[in-house]
């Protein structure tokens, strides 16, 4: 197999948030959780088997909320259901991502059509998925966020010490050029993964309504060529992971009436025997 070449990472850059940490957030170099947008909850994070799993409100408009909790510049390679949301294509860690500054949150609201507009996240039925769409259902159900580090560039060697031009010059000689980042990844390996049968229809993320959301290029260059950490989880209707055994099942006490029932007047009690 021929080594990839070595190719210029154009990235995007999200614009500075100030979010919060999120409470129940996945991940050690970046905080990853989910957002229902509509409400604006977190949505809470279960651990199954060593997975974790969310639970989906279909219709629900959703957001995957990142902040990086490394030193550095991170860049965040993001797919939802097999696909990279930025470009698209059926997703690999070699694909283009975010980058987060220190301390950035940011949130990803959708597939991203320009620098300039997504389309929203929503739950919705597995047949209705973008994945399923484009004719890649098999992977619906799991979002995944690749996670690099910035390789660390040494400053320049000092220049030599040599006599300063006149002003008549007009030029400095010596000045150091800038240098583009190269970045390079190889494609990672393809993993089956077992499904269990579900009671009702599993969801999937359609493709919603175009939203503003603005972005610029950047350039980043990978510390490795694999990820230093990938975050995975996975999601599902309330009634699929109940019926899977990830949720309890909520045992539904009676709730006790003030007035049980209500007469107009005092009834006479039994006749004597």
């Amino acid at each position: 197999m021929k080594p990839l070449p070595r190719l210029m990472m154009s990235a995007l850059a999200l614009a500075a948030a100030t979010l919060a940490a999120p409470a129940h957030a996945v991940g050690r170099l970046v905080d990853v959780d989910v957002i229902d947008r509509d409400t604006g909850a977190q949505l809470p994070v279960y651990q199954h088997r060593g997975e974790w799993w969310i639970a989906g409100r279909p219709g629900a408009r959703y957001a995957i909320q990142v902040r990086n909790a490394a030193p550095g510049r991170v860049l965040g390679v993001i797919a939802v259901d097999g696909v990279n949301v930025i470009s698209g294509d059926t997703a690999s860690w070699e694909q283009t991502g975010y980058v987060l500054s220190r301390g950035q949150s940011a949130q990803i609201t959708g597939w991203r059509k320009s620098d300039a507009e997504v389309a929203a996240f929503h739950f919705t039925a597995l047949p209705n998925s973008y994945a399923a769409r484009t004719g890649r259902p098999d992977d619906v159900g799991v979002i995944g966020v690749a996670v690099f580090r910035e390789r660390y560039v040494p400053p320049p060697p000092p220049v030599s010490a040599a006599p300063w031009p006149s002003r008549r010059e007009g030029k400095f000689q010596g000045e150091p050029s800038a240098a583009a980042a190269e970045s390079a990844a190889p494609q990672a390996d393809a993993s089956a993964r077992e499904r269990a049968a579900a009671p009702a229809p599993r969801l999937g993320t359609g493709h919603g309504e175009r939203e503003t959301s603005y972005v610029s290029n950047t350039s980043f260059e990978r510390r490795s060529s694999r990820p230093d950490e990938v975050i995975t989880i996975r999601y599902d209707s309330r009634q699929n992971l109940i019926a899977a055994g990830i949720i309890a099942n909520p045992v539904q006490q009676p709730v006790p009436r003030p007035f049980p029932e209500s007469v107009r007047y005092t009834p006479d009690p039994p006749a004597w025997r």
